[in-house]
């Protein structure tokens, strides 16, 4: 039986590299496409997929490269977001040519790898993880002055993971959005990449859909919060 494929979108030193680490523990092949990775130093276990997600043109070249070398990803994790920040009391003073490339990273790209992630998981068998995760944050339920094109990006975002959750439940594809909290319940700014790998790792596991806002604490999992959807 061949191994699993998990294909992330956004690979640095936090998140994306532990969720690499924690899957191809797990027996996963790997394909990380992020504008930092090289393809030449792409391994029989891990492939690299140079790419620049404020063209969606890149998210379709990933997905058609994972595919030819590994096969379809059965876990997709988009881990890509972009904020150009303007004066927290101003927010409508951000250049709208900023605006809209940050949304071309934050929305569109996320929508097609969504798009993409889905016409793949219709091929797979009904026992594979058949997971799409996006790295969120508190952005989709609260305001932080200066974030007004990544706060947009999540709202949006989570928007799409809730309905997809929905609309592909009764096919058995899961659709998670993911916001790490302190204790607490609130934002936590630097987050553990461990604790994403960890929770990521357990969705895949997961055969049935949960809570799609995936509030969660480090060493306790998912917490539901007053302000989790």
């Amino acid at each position: 039986m061949p191994s699993p494929v998990i294909l992330i979108l956004g690979a640095g030193p936090n998140i994306g590299y532990h969720v690499a680490k924690t899957f191809a523990a797990g027996g996963y092949k790997v394909a990380v496409a992020a504008r930092s990775v090289k393809e030449a130093e792409s391994t029989d276990s891990q492939l690299n997929i140079p790419s620049d997600f404020a063209k969606s043109d890149d998210v379709v070249n990933a997905f058609s490269k994972v595919k030819k070398v590994f096969g379809i990803p059965s876990v997709v994790v988009y881990n890509v977001s972009a904020s150009t920040r303007p004066p927290p009391d101003d927010p409508f003073s951000l250049p709208f040519a900023d605006f809209s490339k940050d949304l071309s990273i934050n929305v569109k790209s996320l929508y097609v790898a969504a798009q993409q992630a889905v016409a793949g998981f219709a091929q797979l068998p009904a026992d594979a993880a058949r997971t799409f995760i996006m790295t969120g944050n508190i952005l989709n339920v609260e305001i932080i002055p200066g974030f007004i094109s990544q706060g947009a990006g999540k709202s949006a975002g989570a928007h799409m993971m809730w309905a997809a959750a929905d609309a592909y439940k009764s096919k058995g594809y899961k659709f998670y959005y993911a916001d790490e909290r302190k204790a607490n319940g609130t934002a936590k700014y630097m987050v553990d990449g461990d604790a994403h790998a960890k929770l990521f790792k357990s969705l895949a596991d997961e055969k049935t859909q949960g809570p799609w806002h995936q509030t969660f604490v480090m060493g306790k999992g998912y917490q539901k919060f007053a302000s989790s959807l």
